[in-house]
């Protein structure tokens, strides 16, 4: 553990004992998923604006669900059952990038090519999982499917917060570029953007992303939280800047509010579902927002 971790921890579960911030913060667990949520979530929020824009949503749930089977790969393999990033990393890359190539070269539509992938890659690992059968503790699945940020460890941040700096480093990098490429790639081509190459890079980091925060949000919902968030700031943003910046406030919004309510209230809520579930809330809230006001201009008309 780093320095500056135990610092913070130590700060925070001051501050909670204090009467500062919420009880529940006095527990190391408890700053460990609050860590954790606050490196997840602007990354999230971030990345998901061009998922909106790329129509990229489909591709993102099924790069999540990809990774139960990495993770059956890795307990095959003989990789820790608590963390077995090197088959998650390198079969869901695999899985992401094969993916592209085929979208480029087969003519079929990506809806098509990822309801293929997807349902290849659910039977591998049900197939898999069956023969490990004997091996597995069920929480075990259950804290892959649903997420269990209160058992997040040193490790886990550590590599979230390795992923989450290069890709949201990237993601500013390249985000015009990326732009450009979504809504016009035959202009982008021509003004000599790599529209390939940038294509590639995206889907690479929706999926290093996305794998590292499996242990957090859970292999079924951790697409949702890079488009819900995204889908909320576009009903309510007038800018790129501002589409971008909301969406980074709600993700992370959400993902604090998510991993707090639960132990503020004693809710037995999988951390993953009540993060979806709070970003859910703050989608319908700006849908409805939008949706009032044509009503409010035409009152005030």
């Amino acid at each position: 553990m780093s320095p500056w971790f135990d610092a913070f921890r130590e700060a925070v579960m001051a501050l909670a004992a204090e009467g500062y911030l919420p009880p529940s913060l006095a527990y190391g667990f408890a700053v460990n998923a609050l860590l954790a949520g606050l490196i997840a979530g602007p990354v999230l929020g971030g990345l998901g604006t061009l998922v909106v824009v790329k129509r990229h949503a489909f591709f993102s749930e099924a790069v999540g669900h990809a990774a139960l089977t990495g993770v059956a790969i890795g307990i095959l393999l003989g990789e820790p059952y608590t963390g077995p990033y090197g088959s998650l990393f390198g079969y869901c890359l695999i899985f992401g990038i094969a993916l592209n190539y085929l979208r480029n070269r087969t003519g079929l539509s990506a809806d098509t090519l990822i309801g293929v992938f997807l349902s290849m890659s659910l039977a591998l690992g049900a197939s898999i999982l069956l023969v490990l059968a004997g091996r597995i503790n069920i929480h075990i699945l259950e804290n892959v499917l649903f997420g269990s940020i209160l058992t997040v460890s040193g490790m886990d941040i550590a590599i979230l917060a390795g992923v989450g700096l290069m890709v949201l480093a990237l993601t500013v990098l390249f985000f015009n570029r990326f732009m450009v490429a979504s809504f016009n790639p035959t202009l982008a081509a021509v003004r000599g953007v790599p529209v390939k190459a940038l294509d590639y890079l995206f889907v690479m980091l929706v999926t290093v992303v996305t794998v590292a925060s499996v242990k957090i949000i859970g292999a079924i919902l951790v697409g949702a939280l890079l488009v819900i968030p995204a889908a909320a700031a576009r009903t309510v943003s007038g800018s790129l800047k501002g589409f971008f910046m909301f969406s980074v406030l709600f993700a992370l919004t959400a993902t604090i509010a998510g991993i707090l309510i639960p132990m503020e209230l004693d809710l037995p809520i999988p951390s993953g579902a009540a993060i979806i579930l709070s970003a859910g809330i703050i989608f319908l809230g700006c849908a409805a927002i939008r949706a009032a006001l044509p009503a409010l201009k035409g009152d005030a008309a």
